[in-house]
């Protein structure tokens, strides 16, 4: 059995990408047979570059692993079993550039895979081939921009004013979804409705899982759990959210944490909390 370890490398975007994407990313795990959890996160882009997998959804359906393939931002942690060595670039959207880039809204891809190719056309086969040819980030990097620019539409002024209430109501930490609402330019059925298509869920949903994130974060980098418990109802109610959403108890983030999901919650390049985007990027949109 191979003792490898996962490596990740990660970029941040440039220029005009910066409002769509919010990092590239290498993933290489070079072990024979590998089994992990994969907490909630934003919208991805995969180029598998070696091996398959499987991937098993929170509902209990799995789904195979395509060459290229596209997943929405989850409603719960998932789970994988993936043949290796494993190598995979990846793309991870902000909720702007789902809506711009892939044009679904994201809660109709919640949990489930879409082959690139329905959304980029069966050129991006030969992408993929030229990908697997290279050898750093920055090649991939070079490769995959002008596909994601040619993709770009263009978003209402009102849906990046929601875009940048989310973010800052999510930065705040206040759980009162009356708050967000109170902060947006429309109608709260509007605002639900737009929550969903880009960023997968409804406020109150955002709400849980922004909490139950920063929550695992503190505590894998050593919080203090009963401090974090006061963010919940109680420390059972912290237990069940923490768990639904990384797949991870507070003792299993502590001890047994899965190495790829220790990477998401400790590399300080991987953000997944609204706050550390600077707000400014949403005027390119």
């Amino acid at each position: 059995m191979s003792a490898a370890r996962p490596e990740v490398e990660f970029h941040q975007p440039t220029g005009a990408l910066m409002p769509f994407v919010e990092s590239f990313y290498l993933f290489r795990y070079d072990a024979v047979s590998i089994d992990g959890v994969e907490r909630v996160d934003m919208g991805q882009i995969r180029f598998i570059l070696a091996g398959t997998g499987t991937m098993t959804f929170p509902d209990g359906h799995s789904e195979p692993s395509l060459p290229v393939m596209i997943n929405g931002p989850g409603s719960a942690a998932s789970s994988y079993h993936v043949d290796g060595p494993f190598h995979c670039f990846g793309i991870s959207l902000r909720a702007i550039g789902w809506k711009a880039i892939i044009g679904l809204p994201a809660d109709e891809i919640a949990d489930r895979v879409l082959d690139g190719r329905e959304i980029f056309g069966p050129e991006v086969d030969a992408l993929l081939t030229r990908m697997r040819g290279m050898t750093t980030l920055e090649e991939m990097i070079a490769a995959v921009s002008p596909l994601l620019l040619a993709r770009r539409r263009k978003v209402p002024k009102a849906h990046l004013e929601l875009a940048r209430a989310v973010r800052e109501w999510a930065a705040s930490g206040d759980p009162d979804i009356e708050a967000l609402y109170r902060a947006v330019p429309m109608g709260r059925r509007q605002a639900t409705r737009l929550c969903n298509e880009y960023f997968g869920g409804p406020p109150k949903h955002l709400a849980r899982k922004f909490r139950a994130i920063r929550a695992a974060m503190r505590i894998y980098q050593k919080g203090d759990p009963g401090e974090t418990a006061d963010l919940f109802y109680d420390e059972p109610h912290m237990i069940k959210e923490i768990k639904h959403f990384t797949g991870h108890t507070p003792t299993s983030l502590r001890q047994r944490i899965d190495p790829v999901l220790a990477i998401t919650l400790d590399n300080e390049t991987f953000h997944f909390l609204p706050d550390v985007i600077p707000e400014s990027v949403d005027e390119a949109g």
